[in-house]
């Protein structure tokens, strides 16, 4: 029986000569697989367009008992995204959030609060004018807290340092047992407090530049290494690093 679901499309991959596999993060069953038809008419063309990184869709599904692939029918968009693949930044920085949600999200399971985030992100991203530079900062910090791996802001205290490993800040990491930990200076520990209060409304509020900016990237990329053994390495970033001044 097919059920009406949302969708999020992270990506597309060939399967054979005939079908890819389209990943999509759903509104009721989290991530799923689709057999998405290859084809060469204008219908194929059309269909494959609606599968972009980010594509906002809805559809009928149906699963399998036993199969990990799905099928879908009656595909259109819920949201049109013009500017995202218009725009070179817009389209790199969705390609960036993509590749990160497809090696961070994994399960089958309905979470709305999630969905709902990464939703009013991409249409927040569509209709971004100033401060797109820093969405990406700011996607990925705040979606820390869905992923339950958002730093604990009641230690920080001016001067102390960041244990990566356990997100928390300490006061004597000279103190801390163990050889291999991950922490910030205090310098760099204030600059993860800051991004706390970086919201998608005040991205222009927040001044980087691109050495800045990259650092702060790698940083946030590292933490979630740590917290996500499954995110192996990145090839969007880089194109990141050089868009930006």
């Amino acid at each position: 029986m097919y059920e009406k679901l949302h969708g999020i499309v992270l990506n597309v991959i060939r399967y054979n000569d005939r079908h890819n596999i389209a990943h999509v993060y759903t509104d009721a069953h989290g991530m799923m697989s689709f057999l998405v038809a290859q084809g060469v008419t204008r219908g194929a063309r059309l269909r494959n367009a609606m599968f972009m990184p980010l594509s906002l869709i809805e559809l009928e599904a149906r699963r399998m008992p036993g199969r990990e692939l799905a099928t879908m029918r009656d595909v259109r968009r819920y949201a049109m995204l013009a500017d995202i693949y218009a725009d070179p930044v817009k389209n790199a920085i969705a390609l960036f959030v993509s590749e990160l949600l497809t090696r961070v999200i994994h399960e089958q399971e309905r979470n709305g609060a999630l969905y709902s985030y990464v939703e009013q992100s991409v249409i927040l991203l569509e209709n971004l004018q100033a401060g797109v530079a820093n969405f990406h900062i700011c996607f990925l910090y705040h979606l820390g807290a869905h992923l339950g791996i958002q730093p604990d802001l009641d230690t920080y205290r001016s001067g102390r340092w960041f244990d990566m490993d356990n997100g928390v800040f300490v006061d004597n990491p000279a103190a801390m047992a163990g050889a291999g930990r991950h922490l910030l200076v205090p310098e760099e520990a204030h600059v993860i407090h800051l991004l706390s209060h970086m919201t998608f409304a005040g991205l222009h509020h927040f001044r980087f530049n691109r050495d800045e900016r990259n650092r702060v990237l790698d940083t946030i990329i590292a933490y979630y290494r740590l917290h996500n053994s499954t995110i192996g390495t990145l090839r969007s970033p880089e194109v990141l690093k050089q868009l930006f001044v």
